[in-house]
């Protein structure tokens, strides 16, 4: 990890702090994320790691899904020259998710759309889909199964679901992996900053 004034950076990618001029700008003359987008999440950095080990083909198509400030999407644009498509119910997190993109050089396609509406049609044109945080209350456990249910079935490619190991998380990932041959593995990085979490790993290739 490197660290310049209000910039880190981790896994070759550029994260600017809370007392960054930027930041505090956009938190000035935006509207407050709602849905818990209000910083990035540690799960993101299990991605990240889990990518750089086993990364994906250059130039793949990648959806990142409640995607907040867009930090895993990032990276697979920048480290893996990807296509991102961004998704997320709250587009106040979207300024923070182009304001780092511009950091990074780099360009990621964002789109404000709840899990429920996101058809099979959509998640079949993914190579790679990724998520980190998103099953944070009880109902998101089916929320989300039915999201995977949905892309295993329209035929896209690997599917990366990290979490902190909260109960709601276990709930949806015992249920894809006995449906969708998925695989649970504990990851922990310790730069730029310590996560510990769980990630779901399904090859629908």
């Amino acid at each position: 990890m490197t660290m310049q004034k209000n910039i880190r950076s981790a896994f070759g990618v550029n994260i600017l702090t809370s007392q960054h001029k930027d930041i505090r700008r956009i938190k000035r003359e935006e509207e407050n994320p709602s849905i818990h987008g209000n910083k990035f999440w540690g799960s993101s950095y299990l991605i990240m790691d889990y990518l750089q080990e086993n990364p994906p083909e250059q130039g793949c198509k990648v959806l990142e899904l409640g995607c907040g400030w867009g930090l895993a999407g990032i990276y697979c644009a920048k480290q893996l020259g990807a296509e991102v498509t961004a998704v997320d119910a709250d587009d106040a997190v979207f300024p923070y998710l182009h304001l780092h993109a511009e950091h990074n050089g780099v360009a990621v396609t964002t789109q404000q759309q709840y899990f429920e509406k996101i058809t099979a049609k959509q998640l079949a044109e993914y190579d790679l889909i990724i998520a980190a945080d998103i099953c944070f209350w009880d109902e998101l456990a089916d929320t989300v199964y039915k999201l995977v249910k949905r892309a295993c079935k329209a035929g896209a490619g690997k599917i990366i679901i990290a979490d902190p190991e909260r109960p709601p998380f276990f709930t949806m990932a015992e249920r894809c992996m006995d449906e969708f041959y998925g695989e649970l593995q504990h990851r922990q990085v310790n730069e730029p900053r310590r996560a510990t979490g769980a990630m779901l790993v399904i090859e629908n290739a």
